[in-house]
């Protein structure tokens, strides 16, 4: 069986590949990615396949078994991306699609879900067997902001009191795994979100209590949260587009206590001590 990977050098991907290889041969895995070059240290076979080119996803589509369709991060694109991945993986008659897609897609707030749901609808028009892994916050959005909150002596943002049932992208790559080797997971979409439900006060009070300083959590307005990022450089509508996720995770769009995620991985998700452990400055 080959097993192939889109954004394989991506963060996400690397770890997929990573975890493929303790389970399945090397040779029996597949990285698809926009420059072979940069998947050199994966130790498995590279493909060009830009996401904007149909006739490369075609030639690295051949001879695949299973696809695991990593969604895009180019957002406002992905939806016409993935239908090329999907038209593609049905011509080369790729067996299965796994795809990563959004957690409660199909009545999601956040302004990403629309982009979701449209590729779940290609994907089930296509035919094709699948699985929709519906992955939920990854706790890293988060805890990549540690440095900055340590340094400006504060946690920032605009959930307020909403609950986040983030995991770390190990946590997501493992169920990724379980899904490409298992068997009984064909039709099934999985909604995946952490054990532990947290709010941004309970993150700023882990990174006080870790790094002995200090640090509270400012909530903020959603305008005064966006400018602030675009102050930090981030493109005007992505920081707009981060503040909106916030205040809708103050409404409950990020919460979910399925426990999905767990049993997939046979395993409790990472606590937010041991990510925010990681994400410490050293």
């Amino acid at each position: 069986m080959t097993i192939a990977v889109t954004g394989a050098t991506g963060q996400l991907g690397r770890l997929v590949i990573a975890r493929l290889k303790e389970t399945v041969p090397a040779s029996g895995i597949v990285a698809l990615v926009r420059s072979p070059a940069k998947a050199a240290d994966l130790g498995v076979e590279a493909r060009e396949a830009d996401y904007g080119n149909p006739d490369a996803l075609a030639r690295a589509l051949a001879g695949v078994d299973t696809l695991l369709l990593i969604s895009s991060n180019e957002i406002g694109q992905r939806a016409a991306q993935h239908r090329n991945v999907v038209n593609a993986a049905k011509a080369a008659g790729v067996g299965r699609i796994v795809y990563t897609s959004l957690l409660h897609a199909d009545r999601s707030p956040l302004s990403l879900a629309e982009e979701h749901r449209a590729t779940e609808a290609d994907i089930r028009a296509s035919g094709i067997p699948f699985t929709i892994l519906r992955n939920g916050w990854y706790t890293e959005n988060h805890t990549g902001s540690v440095g900055a909150a340590l340094a400006g002596g504060a946690f920032i943002g605009s959930a307020g009191d909403g609950r986040i049932s983030s995991a770390t992208r190990a946590d997501y790559a493992d169920a990724a795994v379980a899904v490409l080797t298992g068997t009984g997971h064909e039709g099934k979409t999985y909604e995946l979100a952490g054990d532990e439900a947290v709010t941004l006060a309970d993150l700023a009070a882990e990174i006080s209590r870790q790094s002995g300083k200090d640090i509270p959590y400012r909530n903020l307005p959603e305008a005064d949260y966006a400018a602030i990022l675009a102050g930090f450089g981030l493109p005007e509508a992505f920081a707009k587009g981060i503040a909106s996720w916030d205040v809708d995770a103050s409404k409950g769009a990020l919460f979910d206590d399925g426990r999905q995620l767990s049993a997939l991985i046979g395993r409790t998700t990472t606590p937010l001590s041991a990510a925010v452990a990681a994400a410490l400055p050293r």
